[in-house]
């Protein structure tokens, strides 16, 4: 609409006018230029449609008049104040309070240039969102993660607690657990070390012995169908469990009436027998032993394969739980390629090693799966983490998983499948997850496991040697690890590669 705008001429008055005429006239050319005024302003009102006259400026462009207006740089606003939670939503890493003093020195937090203490015992109960003190680590090679598994468990000793490492693939935490005064036990062809998986834990305090033989009989089983599984790459059929139990209780009784342990071989030998196995159950048609046959030569591997020699024979060390370290050495078994031998070794390892850990009075523990990332495919050893990583509460345990990247938890399996859902839900149950550098490839992925903000994703991309990012129960933390001169010299996995 066109503005209309007022347009006045000199007022013409006659010349015999008198003054009072002159004056009146005046006063009525006045008072038509004002109504014209105000006509024209309330069509330019008029002209802004969609304007609510409640959302109009009360005050015109030039601002307020007198000395409280907001020329001049005169206005004033009270400073915005906010928690560092809130301010947390816009940049993860503003202003973060840290975990407290109390736990084990880590190093120094970047953003807050402050020290860095972690101690998931101390942090259970404390902190929100803390429900457990399952740890997941993961890094590229050479960024330094190894360097921060084996500082956290030297440095957990000072606090009283012990360090089991039941898989050792490269021979690295040996020279550690001499140092600190532990045991390490070498298995592999032609070395003198032996275990039974078989072995019976002592009874601990207040369990009645009916119970304990049930739980016994309980763990027995759970380990020979995972190394039924893991040998023969599928799940068991009914009949095959039935035969596990047949051969197994007739290998406990022999063994009770002998006053000795119960060993492998002797479980493969009564699985390769039909008629004993039959009889024993009562089977007149001997479909039992039938069934029995696969898992016969499934646990052959373990008496006369490239395993023998190392779990079918009494074993010749034993347990010292007062131990501030115990390491299991299998870098002889790894080097072949095939990662099965090591998978069934580490699974027999760590059921003889179960013998501490069900101790309730055995105080609090780590327990450090260094390179798990080789055992992500077989999923009988995955059943039986998940089950430590579940009571690990009950039990005082702390475990804490090794990988490389990130995706190495897709390689369990197919999206829906077991394998990929065990692998998941290992993560799940991790409340701290420490990420090292991760290659550009890699960061969708870890992001989308982790939730890793846009800023938290970018730090990740960045992040130089011993620099990490600590996802702490939902909080973020840029921390620099600080070795010991010490510790480096003990840590240093590049020296080969210097020699």
């Amino acid at each position: 609409m066109p503005r209309q705008r007022a347009i006045a001429t000199p007022l013409f008055t006659p010349r015999k006018r008198t003054r009072a005429e002159q004056r009146a006239a005046r006063e009525q050319f006045a008072a038509a230029r004002h109504q014209a005024r105000l006509a024209a302003q309330q069509t330019a009102r008029r002209s802004h449609d969609g304007i609510d006259p409640e959302l109009r400026a009360t005050y015109a462009p030039a601002g307020r008049p007198g000395p409280a207006s907001g020329r001049g740089g005169k206005l004033k606003l009270p400073a915005h104040r906010m928690t560092t939670a809130t301010a947390s939503g816009a940049y993860p890493f503003l202003a973060e309070g840290g975990l407290g003093a109390e736990g084990i020195y880590i190093g120094r937090d970047v953003h807050a240039e402050a020290a860095f203490t972690y101690d998931p015992f101390a942090l259970y109960g404390r902190l929100d969102g803390f429900t457990n003190p399952n740890i997941l680590l993961a890094g590229i090679i050479g960024m330094g993660k190894s360097a921060l598994a084996k500082s956290l468990a030297t440095r957990a000793i000072a606090f009283d607690y012990r360090i089991y490492v039941p898989c050792d693939p490269k021979g690295e935490w040996t020279i550690v657990s001499q140092a600190l005064g532990g045991d390490t036990i070498a298995l592999g062809p032609g070395l003198p070390g032996r275990l039974n998986p078989l072995d019976a834990p002592d009874r601990p305090l207040g369990v009645r012995e009916e119970d304990w033989f049930n739980e016994v009989r309980k763990r027995r089983l759970l380990l020979l169908a995972s190394l039924a599984r893991t040998v023969l790459k599928r799940d068991l059929h009914p009949m095959e469990h039935t035969a596990l139990d047949v051969a197994l209780d007739l290998v406990v009784a022999q063994a009770d009436a002998t006053g000795t342990t119960p060993l492998l071989g002797d479980i493969a030998h009564i699985l390769s027998s039909p008629a004993r196995l039959d009889a024993a159950f009562g089977e007149q048609s001997g479909r039992l032993g039938q069934a029995a046959e696969d898992l016969a030569h499934a646990l052959r591997r373990l008496i006369h394969g490239d395993l023998a020699g190392m779990f079918d024979a009494p074993s010749t060390v034993r347990f010292d739980p007062t131990a501030p370290m115990l390491t299991i050495d299998l870098s002889r078994l790894g080097g072949t390629g095939d990662d099965t031998g090591l998978v069934l070794a580490m699974t027999c390892a760590s059921a003889w090693m179960e013998s501490a850990l069900a101790d309730p009075t055995g105080g609090r523990r780590w327990v450090i799966y260094d390179e798990a990332w080789r055992v992500m495919r077989h999923v009988a050893l995955l059943e039986r983490m998940q089950a430590q990583w579940k009571l690990s509460r009950g039990l005082g345990i702390a475990n804490l998983m090794v990988i490389h990247r990130l995706s190495d938890l897709l390689t369990a399996g197919d999206a829906g499948s077991r394998g990929r859902a065990l692998a998941e839900g290992l993560l799940t149950d991790c409340s701290t997850r420490i990420i090292y550098r991760q290659e550009a490839d890699q960061l969708a992925t870890a992001a989308s496991l982790l939730g890793l903000t846009g800023v938290e994703t970018q730090a990740v991309s960045a992040l130089t040697k011993g620099r990490g990012l600590w996802k702490v129960a939902g909080r973020s933390f840029i921390t620099q690890h600080i070795l010991h001169p010490r510790e480096r010299e003990l840590f240093d996995t590049d020296a080969r590669m210097h020699a």
